[in-house]
């Protein structure tokens, strides 16, 4: 007979030794006592119990709870068709075939490769019935379901938070400024007889006081913009001589015009007496140009040099500047009256500073005669160049980095170029072949308005006081008036500049 007490120790002793074994076979760290492990087998039910936990076999989800997978597949449910004007698919009732195709693959297919699928979603009834009942005509579906909603043009207000609101206290809506217009005709014409078609000579010139003088072979006329009388102020003929006036130039300041002539001289003039001031020589030939810097006064002349002339002091000239190898035509002052730049005959272009005898800066991109110069009146060290029939091109430097900015083929010879002092635009005059003006922005050189209207080459400009008006002569013997730039008030105005023709008059 067996006994039960025994029976029990064997296997308490089996079940011992072997967790003895088993823990034996353990790598247990040195500070772990072996006696301290013990093992627990689990019955067949509490482990199955166990398993189901962890593999949540057994786990009934709530029905108000969406669950979705860990694997990278779409759970429809979830997905919002409403944002697409459709209706998710419904589910097939069991033991019924569904003959309608699934709604996400037919949206997909038509996403894809366009309505060629010849598939049109359902119509919900309460976007296409009436308010009579009637059906409306269904439209097809766009090419891409994914597209933003057609797009509609609205006016820059309509981005404004306060919208089209116009009672809103304290805002006040600008209106979206138009481009600035320009009359294309001039609004007065000037007879100019004897005005010479001669590229090299600066014959126009308009005072701070209003006055214009040109000057007409021998004589200097000078025009009273404010009450347009015409008075001569000298005729250098009267002497005996042959002598003809080559250019005008007004001080910057007060009734001084200083006039150059084809004989070297340099006379200077008091306007309000029409009487001669002083007579100064240094140049052997022709004087084309002349520019002021206070009371210093600069002529150039063919004899490929620049004199400085002081006219407080008792000599006819305190220095001279050599450089160019043949008629110096352009001349002009920097607005702070250091840096002076010069073109020539041939096709250099010179800065030169107050002290030196030697020019500064040379610049040789110019492939002809460099007449038009202008400085900037709003950014320091721009200059601007242009270049004769051959070149055809405006040039921009700047002289405080000595480099060049850019380069624009205007078509035609370059004659004149003058900087407005009221907005960042530049004017020029041209010659062959299509005699027209320009008014450009600046730095897009984009053209504002192109005038025409002289039937010879526009050689002559200048700018009226105020900055708005610019004359323009050639060699059909007109003097040319021109409204182009605003006023510095007004700056961009939606009227139209300048008035109708007042009809010609004649300067002398």
């Amino acid at each position: 007979m067996n006994n039960p007490t025994s029976q029990s120790i064997d296997t308490q002793t089996t079940s011992a030794s072997s967790s003895a074994s088993t823990t034996h076979l353990l790598n247990l760290p040195p500070t772990m006592a072996r006696s301290n492990l013990t093992f627990q087998t689990l019955t067949p039910n509490r482990q199955s119990n166990h398993i189901d936990r962890m593999t949540n076999s057994n786990y009934r989800r709530s029905p108000s709870r969406t669950i979705y997978s860990d694997r990278f597949i779409p759970s429809r449910s979830g997905s919002n068709f409403a944002l697409f004007d459709i209706s998710p698919t419904k589910k097939p009732s069991p033991g019924t075939d569904d003959p309608t195709p699934n709604m996400y693959t037919t949206l997909l297919r038509t996403a894809l490769f366009g309505p060629d699928s010849a598939v049109v979603p359902p119509v919900t009834p309460d976007k296409h019935v009436g308010v009579d009942g009637k059906r409306l005509p269904v439209t097809p579906p766009t090419r891409n379901i994914f597209r933003y909603k057609s797009e509609t043009k609205q006016s820059m207000h309509s981005l404004s938070p306060f919208g089209f609101d116009d009672a809103l206290p304290g805002v006040v809506q600008t209106p979206v400024k138009r481009p600035r217009k320009v009359a294309k005709s001039p609004y007065k014409v000037l007879d100019a007889p004897a005005l010479q078609d001669d590229f090299y000579l600066n014959l126009v010139d308009w005072s701070s006081l209003n006055m214009l003088a040109v000057g007409l072979g021998n004589c200097v006329y000078l025009w009273n913009a404010s009450s347009s009388k015409v008075t001569k102020l000298c005729d250098l003929g009267n002497e005996g001589s042959d002598d003809s006036v080559c250019s005008v130039s007004w001080a910057q300041r007060g009734t001084h015009l200083a006039v150059g002539t084809s004989n070297g001289k340099l006379q200077l003039w008091d306007a309000s007496r029409c009487k001669r001031v002083r007579t100064m020589e240094g140049h052997r030939l022709r004087v084309g140009a002349l520019a002021w810097s206070s009371t210093l006064l600069s002529s150039c002349s063919r004899d490929k040099t620049i004199l400085h002339r002081d006219i407080r002091a008792q000599e006819d000239f305190v220095s001279k500047l050599t450089g160019h190898k043949s008629e110096v035509c352009g001349l002009k002052w920097s607005y702070d009256n250091r840096e002076l730049a010069s073109g020539g005959n041939d096709n250099k272009l010179f800065v030169w500073n107050q002290h030196s005898t030697h020019p500064m800066l040379k610049y040789t991109e110019h492939t002809a005669a460099v007449k038009a110069i202008a400085w900037s009146p709003h950014v320091h060290g721009l200059l601007a160049s242009g270049g004769g029939t051959a070149d055809r091109c405006i040039r921009f430097w700047n002289t405080t980095t000595n480099s060049h900015l850019s380069c624009v083929d205007t078509g035609s010879q370059v004659c004149n170029l003058t900087w407005s002092k009221n907005v960042n635009e530049i004017v020029s005059t041209h010659g062959y072949s299509q005699n027209q003006i320009i008014v450009w922005r600046y730095p897009t050189m984009s053209k504002l308005v192109t005038l025409t209207g002289h039937s010879f080459r526009v050689l002559y400009l200048a700018v009226s006081p105020d900055g708005q008006t610019i004359v323009t002569g050639a060699g059909d013997e007109t003097l040319r008036f021109w409204n182009v730039f605003p006023s510095l008030k007004s700056q961009n105005t939606d009227s139209e500049l300048g008035a109708t023709s007042r009809g010609r008059t004649v300067i002398r």
